[in-house]
């Protein structure tokens, strides 16, 4: 007793050291009208304020006074009717301890009030809005979208010449605040450009970080290198030349600091083929260009990039902090050193971030690997590649996180859950057969969808594995969901199945999902063919409920669309989890996967404890 004791303190204390430097956000009060005659009022609980806090909603019409006051104590959303002849003004007080505080928000609804906030894009012409990320840029509380306008582009595996990736960025309003062009030197293509936003310097403001090379444009029209370079060889790939990591200014564009890009293809700035193949296993470019990165908090406090390299051979992580306005780096992982050879290989299309072993410092779950803190190998499991991975308190039973997987590889392990400390694999479940390409399963997913059972449950789609099962592996129904990202979106604590543009709702009674919304049908599309995902999802406005980001299919608009259900579930504001603020940041990466919360968030939940943030805003200048 005495020792658990012990072990018990000592984790307590540790995470009590952990504050996380997190983004100011104002209380992104937000409108939407269900299309009943109502409007959902709803907006931030912050995670640095007691869940306790009530609300007192005023509304003032045009023309009448006084004010009518609604007071909100088991929810962060209010539904009202909808006047639709005039201009009404909601405004929001937060009551703690009894006391209404003396500033609220206000939001001003006019007739006509749209379902959707539409953003107008500048979308270069045979490019197309793909996947996007967000970041408070100007430290207002509200978050600006930086977009991926992609051309034309290539899998690894593809030969062929590429348009150069271009990203943008927008506030809600529909201005646009800059353009950056990476040029001919960096390929397009779903594993080469990937972009993290994040205020990587805690000073409030949001910058944003990605490979570039010789002919790269900030966004004030600053060539970063040699423009005159082009190191694009007969087939299109990029096998030599420098490689750089540069970190933009959030709200201008501006390259703020360049430094080489670690890892580098070769220690060798020209690698003949051969020399590529001796260290990728391949020497055209496609196993060496396998990009992914993440932001992570790896000392408790401060946030570090890290960027990332391989995974079906050789692997390679390195972290830079940001500091005086210049990348440092801080540590690279490498397989091929002494004692990671069992790393190697072990990486899939996508990553997690959080804290697995609660010391209150990030871990990076790299695929069926865990990279510590320290840049040292935590564990690998050696069940190899794959294309789908989801951490979170998956089983509550359980202490801990837990990670769910697929494996890409026909073998014993299509579909395989572990604890996220260890690595100890606790169930598995064996590919029946092959695909086309001989391969294991190409997606898997863990969601809370049946209230029956306690947990988040799991499906794979591919390789013979049939049927959704609970968290201890069991099957629970022989029809298999959609199988691709969630949301939360209808107010009650299980997910809704997110695929595409289309949200669904999971009937047990009948295993069949039934539709709730779907984008298409107002003129939206999907990204990245077959993976079919939105720009992003992510709870950037309201209450707790996640937005669908997604652009219409013709890309000239981009759509913000929120639940107008109401709901009696009062939570903190995802955004200020950690976990699942880093999950927004990654979700961008390669084949993208929805995020998750580091607390069992489902049927018979338990009220989160306050998250371990401190609240960083901007100096006026």
């Amino acid at each position: 007793m005495k020792q658990l004791f012990l072990v018990f303190t000592v984790v307590i204390s540790l995470s009590s050291l952990a504050q996380y430097k997190m983004e100011y956000l104002n209380r992104g009060l937000h409108a939407v009208p269900d299309g009943k005659g109502n409007v959902l009022i709803s907006w931030r609980l912050f995670g640095t304020e007691d869940s306790t806090a009530n609300f007192n909603l005023y509304k003032s019409a045009a023309g009448k006074t006084p004010a009518a006051k609604f007071v909100v104590t088991k929810a962060t959303s209010y539904l009202d009717q909808l006047d639709t002849t005039t201009t009404c003004t909601y405004t929001l007080k937060a009551v703690m301890n009894g006391k209404e505080e003396k500033q609220g928000t206000s939001i001003q609804l006019v007739p006509g009030l749209k379902k959707y906030l539409a953003i107008p894009l500048q979308t270069p012409a045979g490019y197309a809005a793909n996947d996007a990320s967000v970041g408070d840029m100007d430290g207002d509380g509200d978050y600006e979208i930086v977009i991926h306008m992609a051309g034309k582009g290539k899998d690894n595996s593809q030969g062929g010449f590429t348009d150069p990736p271009i990203f943008q960025c927008y506030t809600l309003e529909g201005s646009l605040l800059w353009s950056i062009n990476l040029g001919k030197n960096i390929r397009e293509g779903a594993h080469y450009s990937q972009f993290m936003v994040y205020d990587f310097d805690s000073d409030g403001k949001a910058e944003i970080a990605m490979k570039t090379a010789d002919g790269s444009i900030d966004g004030k029209g600053t060539v970063i290198g040699d423009s005159s370079k082009d190191y694009r060889n007969e087939k299109g790939y990029i096998l030599s030349g420098p490689e750089y990591l540069t970190i933009f200014d959030g709200l201008t564009g501006e390259a703020l600091s360049t430094v080489d890009y670690i890892p580098p293809r070769h220690g060798k700035l020209n690698p003949s083929t051969e020399e590529l193949k001796a260290v990728w296993g391949d020497g055209y470019g496609n196993r060496m260009d396998r990009f992914l990165a993440c932001v992570a908090y790896l000392d408790g406090q401060h946030p570090s990039l890290v960027m990332c390299r391989g995974y079906y051979t050789k692997t390679v992580l390195a972290a830079f902090d940001f500091k005086n306005k210049q990348l440092v780096k801080r540590w690279v992982f490498d397989s091929d050193a002494n004692g990671n050879k069992s790393f190697a290989g072990q990486g899939n299309h996508n990553l997690s971030v959080t804290d697995v072993d609660a010391d209150g410092r990030d871990e990076i779950v790299y695929g069926q690997m865990t990279i510590d803190d320290n840049g040292k190998g935590l564990y690998t499991t050696g069940i190899g590649h794959a294309d789908a991975l989801h951490v979170s308190d998956l089983d509550p039973s359980r202490p801990g996180l837990e990670v769910f997987s697929i494996q890409e590889h026909f073998g014993d392990a299509g579909a395989n859950f572990r604890d996220a400390a260890t690595g100890e694999v606790i169930w598995k479940k064996a590919s029946v057969k092959a695909g086309d390409d001989g391969e294991g399963p190409g997606r898997g997913l863990a969601l809370d969808i049946d209230p029956r059972y306690e947990g988040y449950e799991c499906w794979v789609a591919g390789a013979g594995i049939t049927g959704l099962f609970d968290n201890k592996g069991n099957k629970i129904a022989e029809r298999t969901p959609a199988c691709n990202m969630g949301i939360y979106w209808d107010g009650d604590p299980l997910s809704e199945i997110l695929n595409g543009v289309n949200i669904s709702k999971w009937d047990y009674d009948s295993s069949r999902a039934y539709k709730i919304f779907d984008a298409r049908e107002e003129g939206c599309a999907s990204n990245n063919g077959t993976k079919a995902n939105p720009c992003l999802s992510a709870d950037i406005l309201g209450d707790w409920r996640e937005e669908l980001i997604c652009r219409t299919a013709d890309s000239k608009e981009l759509r913000i669309y929120s639940t107008a259900i109401p709901s009696s579930l009062k939570l903190y504001t995802l955004m200020h989890n950690p976990q699942y603020r880093l999950s927004i940041a990654w979700q961008n990466v390669a084949y993208n996967q929805p995020p998750h919360v580091s607390y069992y968030l489902g049927q018979g939940m338990k009220l989160p404890p306050k998250p371990p943030i401190q609240i960083v805003k901007p100096v006026k200048q």
